[in-house]
């Protein structure tokens, strides 16, 4: 499916974990053509499908993006690459490491997901160092006569996270730093909410990093779980308030469970704070679904930061 078919921009739903809507690779249609994002492997012929609807040749893509190397972002880069001759990996400086080795990756993601790790993610092919492009905070791409982007390092929902703005369009793609957009799954009721996964969640980097896609010239955000929003203030706003609620939830969850329990309690207490926001999100079931998944994710992060945070207060 493609949103956006005749834009300069088009998104291409990956259809990640079967589910539409749920994370999607950015088309920059310039001189030199660009991709933002590829989420896993088993997203790639999705990928590659869409490509060829939009009529664009694997020869023809000069740039991947990847704004971070969590698995549903680029996951299927090195599976992509090696179908694209002309095309380079483009990669935050801590993050070009785990592409070209990303045994440490794996097994990080397999923590996470148990057995559903080869279904949702199989394989992860290791990237060729001599197909990497690392770009630092504020380096520029150019990409068309009068199009170029500009990476900015912000971390927060990991260490190895870059936003990129696209200055023709002022529109940032954000990756996971501006959160989840589940408008498009919620029929374009608004809804965005942090992504506070393990194990690199950071709240205070998180809203230094917001701050400054705030600070930018910004019509509209590009999000990789999904689509666009051409509210950027609102987005800014609203994620900022819910990693404050996610973290005093968490903490008083600490407070009242013991550690075994934690995760399902605050998984549960997450959800609840959701709902009772709009009593409308309790008639959306593929939403429910997904909100199942995304506040257990997230209450895992928040666990592992609290956990950090009390070792370092320990040493």
């Amino acid at each position: 499916m493609i949103f956006n078919r005749a834009d300069r921009i088009s998104i291409i739903d990956l259809f990640d974990m079967n589910v539409p809507c749920r994370t999607g690779a950015y088309v920059i249609k310039e001189d030199d053509l660009t991709i933002v994002d590829t989420s896993a492997s088993p997203s790639v012929p999705h990928l590659l499908k869409g490509l060829e609807d939009l009529d664009i040749s694997l020869e023809q893509i000069k740039n991947i993006v990847v704004t971070h190397i969590h698995l549903d972002h680029a996951g299927g880069a090195g599976l992509l690459l090696e179908k694209c001759p002309n095309a380079a990996i483009i990669v935050h400086e801590k993050g070009a490491g785990h592409l070209v080795n990303p045994e440490r990756l794996e097994a990080g993601a397999r923590q996470v997901y148990g057995k559903d790790f080869d279904r949702l993610f199989h394989p992860i092919v290791p990237v060729p160092q001599n197909r990497i492009i690392i770009k630092k905070h504020n380096a520029k791409l150019q990409i068309g006569a009068d199009s170029t982007l500009t990476f900015y390092d912000t971390p927060g929902h990991s260490r190895h996270h870059f936003s990129i703005y696209d200055e023709r369009s002022k529109g940032v793609f954000s990756g996971d730093t501006a959160g989840v957009n589940y408008g498009y799954t919620l029929g374009g009721q608004s809804l965005y909410l942090p992504s506070t996964s393990p194990n690199q969640f950071d709240p205070e980097a998180m809203i230094q990093s917001l701050d400054l896609l705030g600070s930018l010239s910004l019509e509209r955000i590009y999000f990789g779980h999904f689509g666009i929003s051409e509210e950027p203030a609102k987005v800014l706003t609203d994620v900022s308030k819910w990693i404050k609620i996610f973290m005093d939830t968490a903490l008083e969850v600490s407070r009242q469970c013991e550690p075994e329990s934690q995760l399902p309690a605050l998984t549960s207490s997450l959800k609840k704070a959701v709902l009772q926001s709009n009593t409308l999100l309790n008639e959306n079931e593929e939403f429910l679904q997904l909100l199942d998944l995304d506040m257990r994710v997230s209450a895992m992060g928040l666990i592992d930061y609290m956990t950090r945070n009390r070792a370092k207060k320990e040493v």
